[in-house]
């Protein structure tokens, strides 16, 4: 299986110098990416030849192709050329949407197309946001916002022309809006791809890592839950629902797909641990509005406590409708002898 990283963020956000990097570096010699435009990027000095109108292959090793008349042709044409010989087997799919662009449907394509997912699955969806026009952009541009909400990681770009100070807004409405991922930050060169582009969660033992990590960043949520937000026409809501008991894995299942199949467009994003009456280690479930990845078991508990934690993120669909739901279904009650459920929640909206 191949894993397709989606890379995603609003216009001028540094999308085209990180991939222009990720083609010069060995590390990446095996991968082959899918762009909007050739010329977006430069590849003049990384060009070795042209195997076809819009499919080039590069000096580093890697594989570049434009979308043509839409995403599933071409992901099945570059499957054809490679059985074809003409150009080499690549390991990683990268995949760069525009500026203005829903990755959702990205995600939706490579996950229901019966051909394409039996070789390929989504890795992280890798997220740029500009540290000089963040803050305005975020504020205004619901898209951008959304792209945000969906990543698995966030890279925050061109930090050297922003002081520390003017980096902490930023980071607050960024924690705000998608409190599950992990962040980086980038002048341009030399930014951590392995942190961004490594799936840890198709892994057991690091996949533990990473949901302690994860749960150590919902944390903070409940720090700022007391922050006053104001109201604005594309509001987005993340929260966190915990829960000490153990979760029926059917039940659940059955509510979640119900939950998506009514309000999958409102749930940009559901990430967590359960702990399920059917495992004695945690399932990492992770989802992006109608589309659900297979769930992984993890090796171990990322701490002595057993919880089931969920992080939501939301668009115009209320926090107590979900707890509500989900108690109801699981036949849980928030005083009942068995279940507390403890619920972090905030909301974010433009100023």
């Amino acid at each position: 299986m191949i894993p397709v990283n989606i890379v995603t963020g609003f216009l001028g956000s540094g999308k085209t110098t990180l991939l222009k990097e990720i083609l010069t570096r060995p590390e990446f010699s095996d991968t082959a990416v899918i762009v909007n435009e050739f010329g977006e990027i430069g590849l003049d000095h990384i060009l070795l030849e042209e195997v076809e109108e819009g499919i080039l292959l590069l000096q580093s090793g890697c594989v570049c192709c434009t979308i043509r008349s839409d995403l599933q042709e071409t992901i099945r044409g570059l499957q054809k050329k490679v059985g074809e010989g003409l150009i080499p087997e690549f390991r990683r799919l990268i995949i760069e949407t525009t500026g203005i662009a829903d990755p959702a449907p990205v995600v939706s394509t490579i996950s229901s197309e019966p051909v394409i997912n039996k070789h390929f699955y989504i890795g992280n969806i890798i997220c740029t946001i500009d540290s000089v026009a963040g803050i305005s952009t975020l504020s205004t541009a619901p898209e951008a916002a959304k792209q945000v909400a969906v990543a698995d990681r966030i890279l925050v770009t061109k930090t050297d022309m922003v002081t520390a100070d003017m980096m902490v807004p930023l980071q607050d409405r960024l924690l705000e809006l998608n409190p599950s991922a992990s962040h980086r930050k980038s002048t341009g060169r030399n930014f951590d791809a392995k942190h961004l582009f490594l799936d840890e969660f198709r892994d057991a033992a690091t996949g533990t890592d990473e949901a302690l990590a994860m749960l150590e960043r919902n944390g903070n949520v409940a720090d700022m839950q007391e922050k006053e937000l104001s109201v604005s026409p594309h509001m987005i809501k993340s929260f966190c629902l915990e829960s000490s008991a153990p979760i029926d894995w059917i039940a659940f299942g059955v509510w979640l797909t119900a939950t998506l199949h009514v309000h999958g467009e409102k749930i940009l994003r559901v990430k967590g641990i359960l702990d399920v009456y059917e495992s004695s280690t945690p399932v990492f479930i992770n989802g992006v509005q109608h589309t659900m990845h297979p769930p992984i078991h993890l090796d171990r508990w990322p701490d002595k406590r057993r919880s089931s934690q969920i992080v939501f993120i939301t668009r115009g669909l209320s926090e107590e409708l979900i707890r509500k739901s989900l108690e109801l279904f699981l036949g849980m009650s928030i005083a009942g002898a068995h279940t507390d459920f403890a619920l972090n929640t905030f909301e974010w909206s433009s100023r």
